[in-house]
């Protein structure tokens, strides 16, 4: 996704404007629109007759696009489309966008490297913060109320389950027995301590158990699937006009399955085309640009003329 320095170059950039075809005077909605850098190129190719939409539950990075794409209409002028962002989880896209309105719509999976970047945030373990893990901080509990509230078995079958974690259970009982935890350096070596590096590996010992977190606290999976079963909805149908495309960018095994399935079963009811039958990837100058685009997927669909 999006990074907070001008360093930053959205994943799969080309790809992206190519699958969804981006049309002059078209409707496009981002629904992870971060720090707009996907969004500030489809911008560009819209026209004063465009339509850009963007979602993020992040209120900083919502304040930070805006800034982005303030920056971008000085520098475009008259040129720019109109821009609409909305701050709520994409999974309510539904609720703000018209049916079959869409020429097509985005979204890009995961954190955000702004927020890996901010230790306050807790994202991460580069840097010592407090454990929230929240995308919205306005709402929800934090990731420290998982660790130190949740039961043992629950939680490692959450770790299990969101982290594929193999020695979830190990961790469990780890954490359980450390509690209270209230920073991310201090559940990072508990976890670090409790099942360490393998020589077979390559990640640090926490990555998966931080990912589980914070795949819970953010409902990751959930709005996910919301927002996929919605998104045909929401597509210009094809036949008498062009069909809106559905564009998808995953980071993990478990984002990317839920996509891959939900196409399949869209394309078997007729309501979907898939365009990318194998997903497509960042090739090696892009992830020598940015590491980060190495274990990006991207999977694109149209529409079709099927009424739903």
């Amino acid at each position: 996704m999006t990074q907070s320095n001008p360093r930053h170059v959205p994943v799969l950039s080309q790809d992206v404007i190519r699958y969804l075809d981006v049309r002059e005077g078209g409707t496009y909605l981002d629904c992870t629109i971060g720090l707009a850098g996907h969004s500030s190129l489809i911008a560009r190719k819209l026209g004063p007759e465009g339509h850009l939409i963007g979602f993020d539950r992040d209120p900083k990075a919502l304040e930070l696009a805006e800034q982005r794409l303030n920056a971008l209409r000085e520098e475009l002028g008259s040129g720019m489309p109109r821009v609409t962002l909305i701050g709520e989880a994409f999974s309510q896209a539904a609720e703000h966008v018209e049916p079959e309105s869409l020429d097509g719509l985005l979204a890009d999976f995961g954190v955000s490297s702004m927020q890996l970047d901010e230790p306050e945030r807790g994202f991460s373990f580069q840097a010592d913060g407090p454990l929230d893990m929240r995308q919205d901080t306005r709402k929800g509990p934090t990731a420290a109320q998982v660790v130190n509230e949740m039961d043992e078995r629950d939680l490692a079958n959450l770790i299990y389950e969101y982290g594929e974690e193999r020695r979830s259970r190990r961790i469990a009982r780890a954490i359980v027995r450390a509690r209270p935890l209230t920073t991310t350096g201090q559940l990072a070596r508990i976890v670090s301590g409790s099942a360490p590096m393998m020589k077979s590996e390559r990640i640090h010992p926490a990555t998966r158990t931080f990912q589980a977190l914070r795949i819970h606290v953010n409902r990751e999976l959930d709005e996910i699937r919301d927002l996929l079963e919605a998104a045909p909805l929401l597509l210009k149908r094809g036949a008498l006009k062009p069909s809106g495309r559905l564009v998808v960018i995953s980071f993990h095994s478990l984002e990317d399955r839920i996509a891959k399935d939900v196409f399949r079963e869209k394309a078997a009811e007729g309501i979907l085309n898939i365009i990318t039958r194998k997903p497509v990837t960042a090739d090696e100058e892009e992830t020598g640009r940015n590491p980060r685009a190495r274990s990006a997927k991207l999977r694109a669909a149209e529409r079709t003329d099927k009424k739903i």
